[in-house]
């Protein structure tokens, strides 16, 4: 050790990177690459834009840019290690892929994972050779990759651009399920192209191609019977486990993390590059069997892929060298275009021929087509492999998927809302209200908010409570508000707040955890408890409830005792001289004579409210409050108290009864 230090009287320079490789260690860098990739996940999150994008270029930045993580591009271990990690990530997009979508959109699924990946493979490597100018060895492993739409892209830009469920199904299940498929075609493409370009005679060369094309059809169904067995057994069977409370709870989680890993090495060594297929099977079968903490799993395995995600997406562009990105040039910024343009068009258009896809899903098909975590994962183990069997155009193999990844990425990520908005395939912004509970009280609000063009929807499954909604035109729901039936018809990206006001305050409670996971804990209210269990101690723990809406003391029989004795849902616009002070000083008592209940904001945002979550309304809001029906002359005398001393001066705030 001693014989490696400088010298006395001796100087030598040192780099930036040997720096960093001299202080960093291996934790060190670990936590490095993790905080840096929430750090960008945040930053994404707060500019609106898709996460992969600024994943990717503070990948860059710590990479190939500064050297501050120094990840070994040739290194098995970290190879393996993303392996892991994109099994993980997989493995929680299947679990969440319901076999009763394939009622909707059956066939357009089995196109598009079916015809579509040999298609597209086709055209890609075509695009590759003729337009990339990458030799035909490459060229059909980089079309074969390329097949992959990354559903770690795709999901997130499905929230962005609230699709409709259809919409949303065909390309939620196309991403999921074509990425193992991907890659297990890229796979058996460099087996065949390492095994024909073997060094043989001539007159020998056919028994090569021969034995070629044996063994990558021996391994494609080796690849599938590995899969079935082995992911959708060990599937099943954990299911049964689970399912018979022989796992204690709080080792399910853990224990489904770590037979994930086990499945993903287990097929990897009896057949090549089939562990990613085995664990998408595995979470498939796993998650459309009847578990009673399904929910619970998956949060645990959405929180892990987000860690996860975080780390490949600094870690995979850092194995990146400048001269790397050197090797691009114009010809692969027309690949790209080709890929964008040409391919993925024509391979929608031939799979879904006489198909009954509606014609609006076949172009948002044919433009979207992100590619993500799996593509580039897969690209940083195939390149180093087509260098060393003296392919020089796989030096450029990782940096054109890297570059595939961000345009595909940007391009589809800021247009699939304009587009599906333009088709008629995706809501507009959220701003509605799901009333869970018919009575007198609700018909009022439902009533208020139609008339302050806010969406409504109330659900009940007594038909004989709804009529009187239906009389007067609202939309209704009849039937269990928690049933699969009503999570294909209920629509969350259209709403924005769910108001649980039932009689039942353990159903109530039920009903708003549920709703909550979807539309945010934040925006799901239940009203009050029954006086009976008002006493704090006897209350549900918020951690089984949602947060009480209005003052937390108003309870069903409150509410609509009111209602009978005719209050209702009264409407008033804040204005810069009339604002909340003034309004409130003119009011009676608040909590005995009204009720605060919500705002609609000068643009139309719907707000609920509640003392848990509190607001105030500002000049321009529509405030709506529950309070006593008003007589002509009490109005009368309201508007001439609130009258403007001079015609310069603003109007009178509007104040009246809704509904």
């Amino acid at each position: 050790m001693l014989a490696s230090l400088p010298q006395p009287g001796t100087c030598r320079t040192v780099s930036g990177r040997e720096v960093y490789a001299l202080t960093m260690t291996v934790a060190t860098s670990l936590v490095v690459i993790l905080a840096a990739g929430l750090a960008a996940q945040v930053l994404a999150a707060k500019l609106r834009i898709p996460a992969i994008v600024v994943l990717i270029a503070v990948g860059l930045v710590l990479g190939p840019f500064t050297g501050i993580v120094d990840v070994p591009s040739e290194s098995e271990d970290v190879s393996a290690i993303i392996g892991l990690g994109v099994a993980v990530v997989l493995f929680e997009g299947a679990m969440d892929l319901r076999l009763r979508e394939i009622e909707r959109v059956g066939k357009g699924i089995r196109r598009l994972t079916l015809l579509g990946p040999p298609i597209a493979m086709i055209l890609g490597a075509s695009a590759a050779h003729w337009v990339g100018g990458f030799e035909w060895p490459v060229a059909w492993v980089l079309g074969a990759l390329l097949v992959v739409t990354g559903p770690t892209v795709i999901i997130p830009l499905l929230r962005q651009a609230r699709l409709g469920k259809e919409s949303a199904a065909l390309l939620k299940w196309e991403g999921i399920i074509n990425d193992p498929i991907g890659v297990l075609l890229a796979y058996l493409t460099l087996v065949y192209v390492m095994i024909q370009d073997a060094d043989v005679e001539a007159d020998l060369q056919f028994i090569t191609e021969a034995v070629g094309l044996a063994a990558v059809v021996v391994m494609l169904l080796g690849a599938i019977v590995v899969s079935v067995v082995l992911g959708g057994g060990v599937g099943y069977g954990v299911g049964v486990l689970l399912r018979r409370g022989l796992i204690p709870a709080h080792l399910r989680s853990p224990l489904l993390l770590v037979l994930v890993l086990v499945v993903f090495s287990l097929a990897d060594q009896v057949v090549s590059e089939s562990g990613l297929l085995a664990v998408t099977l595995m979470g498939l079968v796993l998650g459309n069997m009847r578990l009673a903490d399904r929910e619970r799993l998956l949060d645990f395995k959405e929180s892990i892929s987000v860690v996860v995600l975080s780390g490949l997406f600094i870690v995979i562009p850092a194995q990146l060298e400048l001269e790397q990105l050197a090797s691009i040039d114009w010809r692969t910024f027309a690949f790209i275009a080709a890929l964008m343009f040409v391919v993925r068009p024509l391979t929608v258009a031939l799979v879904t021929i006489r198909s009954p896809i509606r014609w609006q899903d076949r172009v948002l098909l044919g433009w979207i087509a992100p590619r993500g975590i799996v593509a580039a994962a897969t690209a940083g183990v195939f390149g180093p492999e087509l260098v060393a069997a003296g392919y020089e155009d796989g030096d450029a193999f990782l940096p054109t998927v890297f570059l595939v990844i961000i345009c595909t990425v940007l391009a589809h990520g800021f247009s699939i809302g304009w587009l599906a908005r333009r088709l008629g395939l995706a809501s507009g912004e959220s701003n509605g209200l799901l009333i869970v509970g018919a009575s007198p009280w609700t018909q009022s609000l439902a009533d208020a908010l139609r008339s302050l063009k806010v969406a409504v929807t109330v659900a009940d499954g007594s038909y004989q409570r709804l009529q009187p909604l239906r009389m007067q035109g609202v939309p209704t729901y009849f039937g269990e508000v928690l049933s699969e039936h009503a999570e294909r018809e209920l629509d969350p990206s259209t709403l924005s707040y769910a108001l649980c006001a039932t009689d039942n305050d353990y159903y109530n409670a039920l009903v708003a955890r549920s709703w909550g996971a979807e539309l945010g804990y934040h925006r799901t209210f239940m009203i009050a408890t029954h006086g009976e269990s008002a006493h704090e101690e006897r209350r549900l723990p918020f951690e089984r409830r949602a947060s009480f809406a209005f003052d937390g003391r108003w309870d069903y029989v409150e509410l609509n005792d009111r209602a009978s004795q005719g209050w209702s849902i009264h409407t008033t616009r804040l204005t810069s001289d009339f604002g909340w002070t003034q309004w409130q000083e003119r009011q009676r008592a608040r909590g005995v004579e009204w009720m605060l209940v919500g705002e609609v904001g000068a643009l139309g945002s719907f707000r609920l409210y509640s003392d848990e979550q509190r607001f105030t309304p500002e000049a321009g809001a529509t405030v709506l409050y529950f309070s006593p029906s008003q007589s002509k002359r009490e109005r009368a005398l309201e508007r001439e108290s609130s009258a403007p001393s001079a015609p310069s001066e603003p109007g009178v705030p509007d104040s009246t009864p809704a509904g």
